[in-house]
């Protein structure tokens, strides 16, 4: 028999109004690019991004020295490259570089996507990552970050993460099997009540904005870039005999969307209705046209039901799925629609 739902869940529907009853959403079809940087230059633009000095650890205990020196920093053959080198500056053998875009570009939601190629070595971590832009009066980890991609060391796994402020420092994240050492697009959907996690447009993480965690206030408001390759620290250890310096990240570009408006006339097409919700064993679901994939994912982006291809009304069998909140995505030919579904 499955479990009732908890009373969190039962919070969670109350918040979102659910009830049994139709639930009418828009899909939203097309991204308007508002931001980019495409590296064709031959040196940093400094009107988009700012590079960051010294050492100390960053927070991490890391070893290396940002600098900008064209060694550690440079623009070649159209990308970014950042380089870590194993030589003596100030207070540590090594040198790397950390650039950000605070106080020159700073957005609340969107899509954000960078193509890299990471190296592989003991103790090496790239990360291509955000912070709340309201860091300087809040402090971290209470503005927010969220950890677009991040690897450590040798792994053939990128991950993603968001860190806030709940009674203390909180995160939660999830890898994803790759090969870091090929180009591949890493990005993020971020909205308003949901941040979801890609690599080359699949989707592998999502993350629940609520108020019931308190990461409503780290992560609704607007937010800056930064891209970096660190040296050591607490979670890849430290270099070894075995880390091959120099070591470089490559960077094709970085690109910042904005949702933009349907370009299909009719919006009252553009809907999907689902009921009842919650629901305890049925879920029946509507769609402007045939369904091309019919899914429920969890709260760490796992599909736990697969119901592939529906016609544009079915009704699915939610019995084996576990008591829980997740998300129903379809995708139809009018676009791909999400939406909170809660299962007693």
């Amino acid at each position: 028999m499955k479990k009732h739902a908890t009373s969190s869940i039962l919070t969670f529907v109350l918040c979102l109004g659910l009830s049994h009853t139709s639930l009418t959403i828009q899909a939203q079809t097309t991204w308007q690019l508002i931001w980019s940087d495409e590296f064709s230059g031959t040196t940093l633009d400094a009107t988009k991004w700012a590079a960051q000095f010294g050492n100390g650890g960053w927070g991490n205990n890391e070893w290396q020295y940002y600098t900008n020196a064209p060694e550690n920093l440079a623009l070649e053959n159209g990308q970014l490259v950042i380089t870590a080198r194993h030589e003596g500056t100030g207070a540590t053998e090594y040198t790397s570089a950390r650039i950000q875009t605070k106080g020159l570009f700073d957005f609340e939601y969107g899509k954000v996507e960078a193509r890299m190629k990471l190296p592989l070595g003991q103790g090496l971590w790239p990360a291509f990552w955000t912070l709340g832009a309201n860091i300087d009066d809040v402090s971290w980890p209470e503005c927010g970050e969220i950890d677009i991609m991040e690897h450590v060391s040798n792994e053939y796994v990128t991950h993603g993460a968001v860190h806030w402020e709940n009674n203390g420092h909180a995160f939660v994240g999830q890898g994803n099997n790759v090969d870091p050492t090929q180009y591949h697009v890493y990005g993020i959907v971020w909205e308003e009540n949901l941040i979801r996690w890609y690599v080359d447009g699949i989707q592998f993480f999502q993350f629940a904005i609520q108020a019931s965690n308190n990461t409503d206030d780290a992560f609704r408001h607007p937010m800056f870039l930064l891209l970096n390759l660190a040296v050591g620290g607490n979670w890849p250890g430290y270099p070894d005999a075995t880390t091959p310096f120099p070591s470089s990240m490559f960077v094709d570009y970085v690109r910042v969307y904005q949702p933009a408006t349907s370009s299909i006339a009719d919006e009252s097409a553009l809907q999907i209705q689902c009921y009842p919700n919650p629901t305890s064993d049925k879920l029946t679901v509507s769609a402007p046209s045939a369904m091309q994939q019919v899914r429920l994912i969890n709260t760490l982006g796992e599909v736990v039901a697969d119901f592939g291809q529906q016609q544009s009304q079915t009704t699915l069998d939610c019995t084996p799925v576990a008591a829980g909140v997740y998300t129903l995505t379809v995708e139809c030919a009018e676009g791909s629609f999400s939406y909170p579904v809660v299962i007693e």
